[in-house]
Formats: C-alpha cells, sequence, structure tokens
C-alpha cells in the first residue's frame, strides 16, 4: 500500500464559515467535499498534517498595527507600499522610532524578494477564539481518523508572530531570526518526503495553499514535486485575487504537481 499522507491548510471557521470574519465563498462546500473524502478513504491515509493560522489582534497585517496621519486605521484589504510607508501615508501605531524602521525595512523585504505586497486583513483567527478552530465538517472526519486509526492528526500552527505575515506553513514571508517557528520547518518537510502520494487542501487557494505548496515544492527537490496531488473542488481562492491562484496553478502544475478533484481521486 502506497504511503499517503494529507496536508490540509488552514481548514478554520473564520476561512470556511460564512460567518468567519475572513470568509472565502465556496470554502463552506469545498470543506463538506473534502470532510466526505476524508472518511471514504480513511483507513488508506498514513498520516494528515493540518495547518492552523494563529494570530493576535495586534499584527502587522491586521488593521490596528497602522493609522494614517489623523489617526484612523487601514480598512481591510488595504495594500501597503513601500512608498506608502516611506512617505507616511500609513505610520506604524506604535510610536517609537525602532518600530517606524521595522515596519519600512519589511515592506522593503517584501518587496525585494518578490513576496505578495502588505495586504491588511481583517482581524482572523485570534487565538481561543471559534474563528481559530478546524470548521465542523472536518474537526468531525479528523476525530474519525484519529479514532478508527488510533492517530493523531499533526497540528501545525503559524502566525502568532505579530511582526511577520506567514501565508506559508513552511515559513513567515519575513522570517524573524529571533523565533525559530518564523523559519523553515524542516521537519514538516522531511516528513513529507517520506510519502508516496501527499494530498492537498485548504484555504486560500490564492494565499495561504499556493506559499505553503511552493515552499514545498522549493525545498524538495524538483523530482518529489509528483508527489504532490491538489484537490481542485476543495480550495478556493480569495475574491479579487483569483489571477494569484491561477498563476499558482500554471506554475505549479508545469513543475509536475498534479491536480484532480474529489469524485476522481483514487490512491
Amino acid at each position: 500500500m502506497k504511503r499517503v499522507e494529507m496536508l490540509i491548510i488552514d481548514p478554520q471557521n473564520d476561512f470556511c464559515s460564512p460567518d468567519g470574519s475572513l470568509f472565502v465563498p465556496g470554502a463552506d462546500r469545498d470543506s463538506e467535499r473534502l470532510a466526505a473524502l476524508l472518511v471514504q478513504i480513511s483507513p488508506t491515509i498514513y498520516d494528515i498534517h493540518v495547518t492552523l493560522d494563529t494570530h493576535h489582534r495586534y499584527d502587522i497585517a491586521h488593521p490596528c498595527f497602522w493609522r494614517d496621519k489623523k489617526g484612523n486605521n487601514p480598512p481591510p484589504f488595504t495594500l501597503v507600499s513601500v512608498e506608502d510607508v516611506e512617505q507616511n501615508v500609513w505610520i506604524p501605531v506604535d510610536p517609537r522610532k525602532e518600530m517606524r524602521t521595522y515596519a519600512l525595512d519589511y515592506v522593503k523585504t517584501l518587496r525585494d524578494n518578490n513576496r505578495y505586497q502588505l495586504c491588511i486583513w481583517p482581524v482572523h483567527c485570534l487565538i481561543g477564539t471559534k474563528g481559530n478552530n478546524v470548521v465542523d465538517p472536518i474537526q468531525q472526519a479528523l476525530s474519525k481518523w484519529e479514532q478508527e486509526n488510533t492517530a493523531m492528526v499533526n497540528y501545525v500552527t503559524k502566525g502568532s508572530n505579530f511582526k511577520t505575515e506567514h501565508y506559508s506553513a513552511l515559513q513567515a514571508d519575513v522570517p524573524d531570526p529571533a523565533d525559530p517557528a518564523t523559519m523553515l520547518n524542516t521537519r514538516l518537510i522531511q516528513t513529507l518526503e517520506q510519502a508516496e502520494v501527499i494530498v492537498l487542501s485548504g484555504q486560500a487557494l490564492s494565499h495561504c495553499v499556493a506559499n505553503t505548496i511552493r515552499d514545498i515544492a522549493n525545498n524538495f527537490g524538483e523530482e518529489n514535486i509528483q508527489k504532490l496531488v491538489l484537490l481542485e473542488d476543495t480550495t478556493s481562492a480569495v475574491p479579487g485575487f483569483e489571477d494569484l491562484a491561477e498563476s499558482f496553478l500554471d506554475e505549479m502544475t508545469t513543475r509536475g504537481m498534479q491536480t484532480t478533484n474529489t469524485k476522481n481521486f483514487l490512491i
């Protein structure tokens, strides 16, 4: 029997429930399809890894981190450029000079490393809240898998460092040398390398799914990318960012990632 591992990226209420603070349209139905597949193929899954977006309210990508000259916080989905910070269009609420210096260096690093431009998101996936929890259909399927297989889901948290974005489950967009949790997760990569098939799902396709899979591929060896199988009917893009999802799919399928859906998935 093949060693099949699943990587489910951020299947949380704030993304997957219609009342979530950053609901991704379609993610509720994505979750139902994924949960049904998990139950169907439960005995054949060797291990399941679930990443969890995990934030404080005060976070560099949340409105309360920034203000304009009048003291107003940026509305959600504001894009913050290097020029915005240089020209004090957006200023860190923290008045210390070192925080202003950090903020400017941060957006410059995003630009220079060709990462996504800083986006201000609705407050989401706060530690200890319902929004941080795994959405119910998937949580029930995971619990059933654990019980039936005498196994434990490997939960991987990301995003609790307020000074950096953490779209990818493998590393922060700008790793903090003082925080190992923001550095490359070599342990997860080494675990996934042992699999023969890695089934991929989660939210959102345009952001956390795309960046996680890219980072796996970039640290995996090109010969291993063919192990990656994305379930396209269990992941959706954030509205307005569909081009990022399409670019990701084009890039990764060219590199060898396979795609399928829950109806046609075969071990």
